[in-house]
This record gives C-alpha cells, structure tokens and sequence, in this order.
C-alpha cells in the first residue's frame, strides 16, 4: 500500500528532481515507510511506501529484467502468489516477493491483458523507456485513487491531486460550472472533478500515453448473468464460500491485521469469517459521547461474545469540527457526508495499533442493502402490472392535484428509473440549487447526467439498474472515496474483502428477489450470516452512520461557526449569503432539519479555504 505521483518533463519543470520529490512528500502520508524517485528526460516518477508484504524488498519505483520498463504502484494484488508462478513458468525472473513486482512482469507478458488476471485493489503506472509509452490502470471498483492532469501541454498523475499543487505547470482553477452537480450528489459522477484540467481515471479503465496521443478505455464492466435455479439456501452456500475465501485472501501480509467493526451485519460478517478460520483479530469501533447516537455498547458485546479485543473511541463535536480542515484537505475534493468524519478518527485510533484493516464497504451495492433499493421494488412491481402509458397519464393527473397519500407514488411510477433516480438530487433538486447559487445553472439536469449510467443496463429491472449506478458512482466516488482518504490520512490500509471480483461474479448472479424485495434488503447476504451471526446483528436495519451534527448546528457554537463560514468571502464568491443564513437560521430555530444542506454549503467553503486560500497547504512549494 503506498501513493504514487508522476509526470512528462517539459519546459515548466526547471528542476525536475526537486519537483517530482516535492510531489512525492505532498502525499508522505500514504507512505511514510519509504521513498523512491524515478527520472530521465522524458518523465519523473515519485513513490511512497507503506510496508505490507515483503517488508525488506518491494521498494518502488521497480523495474524489469533489463530496466526498459518502470513501475509504481499502489494497492494489493490477492492472487500474487498464483500469477508469479505462472510468470516463473513463462521464464521471468524475479529479485523480490512482492505482489509489485507481479504486476510488471505480466505486463510483460500480456501487455494490458494482465488486467484482468489480476485480482485486487490498485492503481498503476508503467513507463516503457523504449517505446517512450506510459501505461496506467485502476482496479475494477475504483478502490484505489487515480487522478491525472491534462492541459497547458502538461500530463501529470498521481494518487492524489494535492501531489499536483507541487508542480509549476500545473494552473489550479476551480470547476465553476460543477458546483451545481456538486450540490445535488455530493460529488461529481463522471470523470471529471472540481479541479480543471484535473479527471479522475474511471474505475475498471486504463490510459495510454505517448507523445502524440492520448487514450482512456474501459476494460471492465460488471455484466449481470441472473441465474433463476438455485434457492435461497443454495446462494447462501455460494456467498458463504466466496466471501470466506475472499476474507481470507485479503489477509495476505507480513504485518497484524485488524478489523473494523460497527453494529451492522457487513463488519459483523468480516470479522466472523476472520475468526472462523481461527485468526486472531484485534476489532475497532468510534462511537460518539452523546449514548443514542453510538453503536459502541453492540460493537463491544458481539466482539465479546467472539472473544476477541475491541478497542474503541468516542469523539466530541469539537472534534467533529476542529477536525473539518484537515478531513477536507485529505479528501482532495469536497465531500460533505458526514459519516467521514467518525472514519477519520477511527482509522487514527486504529493506526495506532496495526496497519491493516478490513472493513465491510460493498456489501450495499453488491447484495441490494439500500432503502432505496426496496423503494424501487414497490414500483418496479406497479411498472410490471401496468401498462407505461397508464402510468403516464395517472402521473400527470396526480403530478396536478393537491398533495395527497399516494401521490409520490404515482408520480414517480410514471418516471423511467433514471428520471427518478433518488441519487441525483440526495442534497439539492434541479430547480432548488439556482436560489443558492451566485451563478446561473448550465447544462444538464443531475437525472440527465446519471442517464449514461442506466443506458448500460436498461434491459434490467428497476433494482439492478439501480444497484448498478450505484457502484459505478455512489460506490466509487463517495464511499470508497472517504475509506480511502480517511485511512491513508493515518497511514492505514484499508481492504474491503466484499469487493473481490469472485464475490462480485457471484452477487452479479443473484435474482432481484433475493437481493431487496418487499421491506427485505440484502436477503441473500443476511441468509448466509444468519447462520453464524446473533439476529439483533444479522437482521439488524440499515442506519448508515448517524450523527448528532443536526443537533450541534443548534448550539451557539457551532451556530456562529457556521455563520462565519456562511457570510465571509467563500460563500460570496459562490453563493447567495443570505440564502444560506435562512437555510442556517430555520434549522436553529428547530422547525425543520437542513443539515445535509448546510453541510453541502459549509464543507464546500472549508475545501474551498484549504486548496484555494492563502495557506501554506494551497500553495506551489515548486
């Protein structure tokens, strides 16, 4: 596990060792085991270290048999040990024992189809010293970061974009014309980011660079393959070895591995299949000092009843927010779920004790886990029974009248999946962002731009569907993202055995029906926990993460600090400061609940402060 950072030498990189040593100690955090540079004429390389498997080898940047190739990388390859027999037998010969080192000799001898043997979390970037070609590649999920930046003639890459503010070619513009998409999702749910010029190499891609060209191109996709035979006990039997054996190759490390552990059936379910195999396992759980919102006292209890040690933490609302400058700066990009912030100091908790931890991400998107997802049911079943034209015209009618029980019902019913798709307007509708924003709206509406999404499975029911947008965004630009961030903040390695291609072949298989179906989610995944975990864990409802920050934001403190952020020169750069002290006064006044929205605005003002104010850590050190 590590960070990388990387780019083409031209005329605005005067001192190319400075620069790319620069880039590589931005993100230190990722790797602060080790350091290692790349560089000739043509491009610099940086990589940090966080040492996980051959803890005396493996150090990076890495190269083949006869140093015509270059590698850094970052991540974990599970089936390392496998492919580096196969390139044994193919006459490679290797000087490390590292999962790395596997990486650049497939690509030696399969080019990008090394893709998809591998299995694992990574991003990538190979330079081919003959061919003058650079070669870069992201996991099926998105796990890993990658990021590059393309314009003003200057290509650069790297794990995070912060590595990029080191770079004197790099132009730090802000994407004004996103925000608006920004408000709706939470993120932007494309290739693009708040950053211009900056992209985000999708997940499942890869990217090809040479002097004259430039190219990006999927080479995954997740295909459902609904397979109708077996019963409900026989995909708990499938699940229940898959996912096994895939908690038991993201075990693979030289160094402890821990867990993280909340009171819901998907951590539950790790650290179960951890202990099954008679490991031992140290467990981790963050909670907060106001009781009704802490998950602690079940987190413990199950972790009693397994024997094994729980190590907790609690924070307080001056944590919560003191914290706010630095979560945000981690993240790269605004991200106001505030579900990041007890994540941030879980992962600092843990990296206290270990290096790795497992934790239950993808268990949602995969096995159908969302309320939202048992929302589409109900209307999937109406959309089946009647006719679409029906549909339509009951909508209309209903879209008119004075509101009524039901009428939510109808009116959606009348809606293709991605017309009504809950993600896209999660904070902000269309309409409702324009009385915040300073600038007018352009462009497409947030359903519009999810549109592409769906294209891809329109044959499919409503909950697949659904479930597919979700990993393609959801998944891989808000929860992968914050786990990500949050861990590698503290140095920590954050695996996610759910997300295994294998246990993703198997969840692809699964009919609708035994995924989410009438107020039933994940029915298949709890059916295979059920059998080794307490009902009050496996049957236990979905709460996410809840906060108390809705009660905080009504406290004077917090109230005024919020102010100050909501009426200084940020939020008159952007938005309409007296929109946003209504939004902020009705929520004190306790008649309505606004804090997602707040939250949008306010986490949107501190990135904004730290990437583009007056600060050290905004700044061009190059």
């Amino acid at each position: 596990m590590c960070g990388f950072a990387g780019y083409v030498i031209t005329k605005s990189a005067n001192d190319p060792q400075r620069i790319i040593e620069l880039m590589g100690d931005r993100i230190k955090h990722r790797g602060p085991d080790g350091a290692g540079y790349y560089v000739d004429g043509e491009v610099a390389l940086a990589h940090r270290r966080l040492s996980i498997i051959d803890l005396e080898g493996g150090s990076q940047p890495m190269y083949n048999e006869d140093g015509s190739m270059v590698l850094v990388f970052n991540g974990e390859i599970y089936n390392y040990r496998e492919l580096r027999e196969e390139l044994l037998a193919c006459g490679h010969a290797f000087t490390t024992e590292s999962d790395s080192e596997v990486i650049l000799h497939g690509f030696e001898q399969y080019g990008r189809g090394v893709l998809d043997k591998l299995r694992g979390m990574f991003a990538f970037v190979i330079w081919d010293i003959r061919e003058k070609k650079l070669f870069g590649a992201r996991d099926i999920f998105g796990i890993k970061p990658f990021y590059y930046y393309r314009d003003n003639g200057e290509f650069l890459f790297g794990s995070e974009i912060k590595s990029f503010l080191d770079h004197p070619g790099f132009d730090k513009r802000i994407e004004r014309t996103r925000i608006a998409d920004y408000l709706s999702f939470e993120y932007l749910p494309d290739e693009n980011t708040l950053f211009q010029g900056v992209y985000k190499l999708m997940p499942g891609s890869f990217f090809e660079w040479t002097e004259a060209s430039f190219t990006t191109e999927r080479y995954y996709n997740p295909t459902y393959a609904i397979d109708e035979n077996p019963s409900l006990d026989e995909w708990a039997d499938r699940i229940e070895d898959v996912f096994s054996e895939s908690v038991e190759a993201h075990q693979i490390a030289d160094v402890e591995v821990g867990g993280f552990l909340s009171s819901g059936v998907d951590s539950s379910y790790v650290v179960d299949r951890v202990f099954a195999r008679g490991t031992k396992i140290r467990t981790f759980s963050v909670g907060y000092e106001e009781e009704q919102y802490s998950e602690l006292s079940y987190a413990k209890q199950f972790s009693d009843e397994l024997g094994v040690e729980n190590i907790s933490n609690k924070i307080t609302a001056a944590d919560f927010f003191d914290a706010m400058p630095d979560i945000q700066y981690y993240l790269d990009e605004p991200l106001p779920n505030p579900s990041e912030n007890p994540l941030y100091f879980l992962a600092e908790n843990a990296a206290k004790h270990v290096k790795v931890v497992l934790s239950g991400e993808g268990a949602d998107e995969l096995f159908g886990g969302y309320p939202n997802y048992l929302a589409e049911a109900h209307l999937g079943n109406y959309c089946e029974r009647v006719p679409r034209p029906v549909r339509r015209a009951l909508g209309a009618v209903a879209g008119r009248l004075p509101r009524f029980k039901g009428q939510h019902f109808l009116v959606h019913g009348a809606m293709e999946p991605w017309e009504r798709f809950s993600r896209a307007d999660y904070v902000f509708e269309n309409d409702e962002r324009q009385q915040y924003l300073k600038d007018p709206i352009t462009g497409p509406t947030p359903q519009e731009r999810s549109k592409c999404y769906f294209e891809h499975v329109e044959d499919l029911d409503a909950v697949t569907q659904l479930q597919y947008v979700d990993m393609q965004t959801w998944m891989a630009f808000d929860i992968l993202l914050k786990a990500d961030r949050m861990s590698m903040a503290h140095s920590l390695e954050l695996r996610v055995p759910f997300l295994d291609k294998r246990v993703l072949e198997t969840a692809l298989a699964i009919p609708a029906r035994y995924r989410a179906k009438d107020d039933d989610s994940k029915i298949a995944l709890r059916h295979a926990a059920a059998r080794h975990l307490p009902e009050r864990v496996y049957g236990k409802e979905k709460l996410g993460f809840p906060s108390p920050l809705a009660a905080w934001l009504r406290e004077d403190r917090y109230y005024e600090r919020v102010k100050a952020a909501f009426t200084g020169d940020a939020a008159r750069e952007f938005f309409v400061p007296e929109k946003l002290m209504e939004l902020l006064d009705e929520h004190k006044s306790g008649r309505v609940s606004n804090m997602q929205k707040i939250w949008s605005f306010y986490t949107f003002i501190v990135w904004y402060e730290e990437f583009f104010g007056a600060g050290e850590r905004a700044g061009c050190r190059a």
